[in-house]
């Protein structure tokens, strides 16, 4: 009787990630005339451009998420965007929804695939066009939820998880979360100004009753030079005297983002260049009425995956979906508010939030991050993810002495 055949692991490299800029979620807002699945065809598209050295056709799969999966955001966007983006007819596509965590999940759904040896090249991102399709539109939650006290009224609202999140733990008082929102935002104008952020956006034309047509080439939500005195006094739209407010929690935003992964010995074989290699990767439940605290454990989960601590990682992009749940992680891991491993560039608060496309802008953003930082060996991308879960992706740095991967 022959043994049973050990499944093949590779190596799975994160090759090239790019993103539209980032629009309000507005009628007047950059993107308010431009259909959501043209965003991703564009990135798509801004992805071949970049890496001539990668045949189309040996594209295995093309993985695309959206929260609000209809309209121009359903039809199953990784087929018809591929189709569309004229790959070829034998590219196969899927749309994937884990809320927030959509387009992480394309990543690492994907890279299970190479790293199982049946696939060799993907395409995997989101896009979230939230002025177009809010977040919830024409969702209809069982109302056993609620009324069978499965879940607290408030874990179907965003906002109000977080202001939860504030009375589980007085000591993270809403001064932090503002000093946390203008942090960001200063984090991200410095990033601008030096040049840091432009290299990985897609200028996208766009066309507006108004003006005309035009071209988007930055982000249209960020606030640079707010103080904590501008904010301090804003609304607390999800709870009358709460702390969440519009200056420490991230914007409605339209955008795409979308990247390349690869085994790495094709992109050894192919010349693709490795900007990190996925070490572990993880999504964990936790209460859906505290949502926030998602990425607690599933970084726990990661880490012992791994075989790595917290200790290890040097450099972290967390989502910035509301400053007190990254305030919930920081102070979990013993880390202060102003770690300055934490979002280099500033986070979501400043840059935007289009839910599903967000995890992939931070995988970019870090990959440009270890290029910095040759002495930084591990890094991490992390997120909450609504209904209550985290996911988090441990990525290894191939500019480090001791990087334990194949590079190109």
């Amino acid at each position: 009787m022959s043994s049973r055949p050990r499944p093949p692991v590779r190596d799975v490299v994160f090759v090239e990630g790019v993103r539209t800029p980032f629009g309000k979620a507005r009628p007047d807002g950059l993107f308010a005339e431009t259909r959501a699945d043209d965003l991703a065809v564009k990135s798509v598209r801004e992805l071949l451009r970049r890496r001539p050295e990668l045949p189309a056709e040996r594209i295995s799969e093309v993985a695309i998420a959206a929260t609000t999966q209809t309209g121009d955001q359903g039809l199953t966007l990784g087929r018809s965007v591929a189709v569309l983006a004229g790959l070829p007819k034998s590219v196969p596509g899927f749309a994937i929804d884990r809320m927030c965590a959509g387009a992480m999940t394309a990543v690492t759904t994907t890279a299970s695939a190479i790293g199982f040896g049946q696939q060799d090249v993907a395409i995997a991102g989101g896009v979230e066009h939230m002025g177009r399709h809010p977040m919830g539109f024409d969702a209809d939650p069982n109302p056993r939820f609620v009324s069978e006290k499965i879940v607290d009224s408030t874990a179907l609202i965003m906002g109000s998880t977080a202001e939860n999140i504030h009375d589980r733990y007085p000591h993270l008082t809403k001064e932090r979360a503002d000093a946390y929102g203008v942090a960001s935002q200063a984090k991200y104008a410095a990033a601008v100004e030096a040049g840091k952020v432009a290299p990985d956006l897609v200028p996208i034309a766009v066309r507006s009753a108004e003006k005309g047509w035009g071209l988007a080439t930055a982000d249209e939500l960020a606030r640079p030079g707010t103080s904590v005195e501008d904010i301090k006094n804003l609304k607390t739209p999800f709870r009358p005297g709460g702390r969440v407010t519009a200056g420490n929690a991230s914007p409605l935003t339209d955008g795409a983002t979308m990247c390349v992964i690869a085994a790495g010995d094709v992109a050894a074989e192919l010349g693709l260049p490795v900007r990190m290699r996925m070490v572990s990767f993880s999504y964990m439940g936790v209460d859906p009425e505290v949502m926030g605290l998602g990425p607690i454990p599933s970084t726990e989960k990661a880490l012992e995956n791994a075989g790595l601590s917290i200790s290890d990682i040097g450099l972290f992009e967390i989502n910035e979906a509301f400053a007190i749940q990254v305030l919930a992680f920081l102070d979990h891991f013993g880390m202060p508010d102003d770690d300055p491993r934490v979002n280099l560039y500033g986070g979501a608060i400043a840059i935007g939030h289009p839910l599903a496309g967000s995890g992939v802008r931070l995988m970019t953003q870090l990959a440009r991050q270890f290029a910095e930082h040759p002495e930084v060996r591990y890094g991490l991308t992390t997120m909450c993810v609504g209904l209550g879960m985290g996911g988090t992706v441990i990525w290894e740095n191939p500019h480090h002495a001791d990087y334990s991967g194949h590079t190109s």
